[in-house]
C-alpha cells in the first residue's frame, strides 16, 4: 500500500512539472506589433563642429526617414532596437552612433523615445568641441 501511494506522489509530481513550462513557453511566443516612427532628427546642439551633416537612423536594422513608421512583429521576449547616426561633412568627417532597447513586452502605452547622439570635433581649433543630435523616436503598441 505505501509503495502505491509513492507511486502516485511521484506520478502527480511529475505530471505537474511537466506542465509548468508548456504554460510559460506558451505565454513567451506570445506576438506583438509595435509600431515605432522617427518623429524627428533634430540638431540640438552645436558649438562649432560643422555645418554639413548627414545623419540615419534605423529600427532592427531597418533603415527609416524622418517621419517614417516601421511595423514590427515581435515576441514578448524580443526588443526594438533604436540606433541613431550622425556625421560631420568635411575633409576629415567626425562621427557618432547612439543605440537604445526597449522590450516589446514594455510596450504596454505610447512611448517617446529620445536618443542623443553626441560628436565630437577631433582636429583644429575647434577640437573636443561637440554638437548634439537628438533622434525622438515614438514606439506604440498596435
Amino acid at each position: 500500500m505505501k509503495k502505491k501511494g509513492i507511486r502516485i506522489m511521484v506520478l502527480l509530481l511529475l505530471l505537474f512539472s511537466m506542465a509548468v513550462p508548456v504554460q510559460s513557453t506558451s505565454a513567451a511566443s506570445k506576438s506583438i506589433k509595435v509600431k515605432v516612427t522617427l518623429v524627428s532628427a533634430e540638431l540640438t546642439e552645436n558649438n562649432h563642429v560643422g555645418n554639413e551633416w548627414y545623419t540615419t537612423a534605423s529600427i532592427n536594422g531597418k533603415e527609416i526617414s524622418e517621419g517614417s513608421s516601421v511595423v514590427l512583429d515581435l515576441k514578448s521576449t524580443e526588443s526594438v532596437k533604436l540606433k541613431a547616426y550622425a556625421e560631420e561633412q568635411d575633409k576629415i568627417p567626425e562621427s557618432a552612433t547612439a543605440t537604445a532597447s526597449i522590450k516589446a513586452s514594455a510596450v504596454t502605452k505610447t512611448i517617446n523615445k529620445a536618443v542623443e547622439v553626441t560628436v565630437v570635433e577631433n582636429r583644429g581649433r575647434y577640437s573636443g568641441n561637440t554638437a548634439t543630435w537628438t533622434f525622438t523616436f515614438k514606439v506604440q503598441k498596435q
